[in-house]
């Protein structure tokens, strides 16, 4: 221990607001839950409680998503109470531009923390938990050993392709062909190969420009409407597909989302619209599986448990996996004289 400050009783004033998280990251993408500080949340459905706190506590989004507490690419979930009898718990997903209608990394983590940590006894090696999320009921189940969770599987929503090889023009760029598709989100996809990326870290920067370029495109070319949620209809992000580096894997996604926001896992979102892009081309029949990597190489793995009609659409249930590693607990503080205390973010 550091002898200096050994003696050190210092405790922030009263009327400092305080909030505590824990942090995790899934195949290297952050997750920043929320565990004590916040006010109640009032609401009889997930959806509106999150637009219950975006009205009243965007403060709270923005002072611990962006600096100097977070950064641009820092992510979190707030966890209410259930909304239905059968439920375990409830969430929302807070980010750089606002909020998420679903993110499967943050499922992976969400799932890693409440058995490891103890907040939901398990009672057996494979325990089941149901999550009330913004776009409806998330399964999920754990493989434990010597009660720690080793791989997280998670059923997702129903997903389907929205949009098939459509044209999409860039000013400056020309014509490029995307699909649009929903996986508990909804998001553009293209190849970066034609578009002269490479989908490794180097590229970075160019990826965010293109991404960013894509996303504005196709907001203004198509329409984005989900069947039956209208808080859910909107583009929220571009992921861009290639080889993976791997070999064994079957491919390499790399998504940017919000505001040029950069996934650091192959994101379960998108790794599930994946799915219902292949199964319409005919490349990925029901119980397959696929390891899709991210621009740091970690992987999720994805495969179509069954299929179904989600309104108009032929969709596909998709099962997804991957691990979370819990790597912190903060006690932020929010100094009312603090000029930045609501944060800020250099994008």
């Amino acid at each position: 221990m550091n002898s200096f400050f050994s003696a050190w009783n210092w405790k922030p004033p009263a009327h400092w607001s305080i909030i505590n998280t824990i942090d995790l990251h899934t195949a290297g993408e952050p997750l920043r839950v929320i565990t004590a500080g916040l006010p109640g949340i009032p609401g009889d459905s997930i959806l509106k409680k999150r637009s219950y706190f975006k009205e009243h506590f965007d403060h709270i989004r923005t002072g611990l998503m962006w600096e100097p507490r977070g950064h641009a690419d820092m992510y979190g979930a707030i966890i209410t109470p259930p909304v239905t009898t059968d439920g375990d718990f409830g969430v929302f997903f807070i980010h750089n531009e606002g909020y998420s209608t679903m993110c499967g990394h943050a499922i992976i983590a969400l799932i890693t923390l409440v058995l490891d940590t103890g907040l939901i006894k398990a009672i057996d090696s494979e325990p089941i938990i149901r999550i009330d999320a913004p776009p409806g009921r998330i399964t999920a189940r754990a493989i434990m050993k010597n009660g720690k969770v080793e791989r997280v599987f998670f059923e997702n929503v129903p997903s389907f392709v929205l949009h098939h090889q459509q044209a999409l023009e860039i000013t400056g760029i020309g014509e490029i062909t995307i699909d649009v598709a929903y996986g508990g989100a909804f998001y553009a996809f293209t190849e970066a190969e034609p578009l002269g990326l490479d989908l490794k870290s180097k590229h970075y920067n160019r990826l965010i420009e293109m991404g960013r370029k894509i996303k504005k495109a196709t907001r203004e070319q198509f329409d984005i409407t989900h069947p039956f949620s209208k808080d859910l209809s909107f583009l929220y992000g571009t992921i861009f597909t290639g080889k993976p580096e791997n070999p064994n894997h079957h491919s390499r996604n790399v998504c940017i989302f919000a505001n040029g926001e950069v996934d650091r896992s192959p994101t379960g979102t998108g790794v599930s619209a994946r799915a219902a892009i292949h199964h319409l081309r005919g490349e990925l029949p029901v119980d397959k599986s696929i390891q899709i990597e991210s621009i740091l190489g970690t992987c999720m793995e994805v495969k179509i448990k069954k299929l179904t009609r989600f309104g108009p659409f032929e969709a596909v249930i998709p099962e997804v996996s991957g691990s979370a590693s819990i790597i912190g607990r903060n006690e932020f503080y929010f100094d009312p004289a603090d000029p930045l205390k609501k944060g800020f973010i250099l994008r």
